[in-house]
């Protein structure tokens, strides 16, 4: 069983087709599929996926890129994860991202530090969008106590999982190290303790190769496995239960 940790097939790109995804899905072993929020409208799309099926699990949450939108989004999203506990098992995605310019640091922190209270009110895991923002986000993280979660889409080095890992954080792998140049994102790929990683798509973005120009879909989660398993000399099947299981672990997933 695989267990892809965040898609995003609540969005126009798969409008019409969800059916024929998850079918996709099925077939290629990923058997439940975590739909991520990214702001408060999104997110209640994404909890109306995660009603309609079985297996897809929703969560709630503002992007870092939407911070911006203040605090009634911030109560919207606290509003769905009170409404619906059964569907939602998670709060984000939220974090800290550097990487645009004209970024408002302020916002982003007040944003992220809501959504870690919520999390904890509610003993929900966060999903964490971290980039070009560790420092800041680990000096955040340390201000609270028994926070869980997954930095998703992890493309820092060694140092940077490393300490995320340290504070019991899990981390998510994607498509992009399948056709990355970046040797310390790989080798921190290799060096993550496998009871820390879990596989995700971050679909319909990151298309893994071969597939490189296609509109990513839960399905591909199998080819970053297989590349994974390859890479860090373990079993396809060993990665594959042991992610699951973490992504279980985490989210409470049934």
């Amino acid at each position: 069983m695989l267990i892809d940790t965040h898609a995003h097939i609540h969005f126009d790109e798969f409008r019409d087709e969800l059916d024929d995804v998850l079918a996709n899905a099925a077939e290629a072993g990923v058997e439940r599929i975590l739909c991520v929020g990214v702001d408060e409208i999104d997110s209640g799309q994404a909890l109306a996926v995660a009603r309609a099926y079985r297996y897809v699990y929703a969560s709630a949450g503002l992007h870092p890129h939407e911070a911006d939108r203040g605090y009634e989004a911030l109560e919207e999203v606290q509003r769905l994860v009170e409404l619906d506990p059964d569907n939602i098992v998670a709060i984000g995605e939220c974090g800290l991202d550097y990487y645009r310019e004209g970024y408002d640091k302020d916002a982003q922190d007040r944003a992220l530090r809501f959504q870690i209270e919520l999390a904890l009110e509610h003993d929900l895991p966060l999903v964490f969008h971290v980039r070009d923002a560790f420092d800041d986000f680990f000096n955040v993280l340390d201000d609270y106590s028994g926070v869980r979660g997954v930095v998703h889409c992890f493309t820092a080095g060694p140092d940077e999982m490393h300490e995320a890992v340290e504070r019991g954080l899990y981390v998510a792998l994607n498509g992009i190290m399948t056709f990355t140049k970046d040797h310390q994102q790989l080798k921190a790929a290799k060096e993550l303790p496998l009871d820390r990683l879990v596989l995700e798509t971050d679909c319909p973005y990151l298309t893994p190769v071969p597939k490189r120009g296609q509109r990513n879909e839960p399905a591909n989660v199998a080819l970053t496995a297989r590349f994974l398993a390859e890479l860090r000399d373990e079993s396809l099947e060993a990665l594959s239960d042991a992610t699951s299981k973490n992504a279980q672990d985490l989210f409470g997933l049934k």
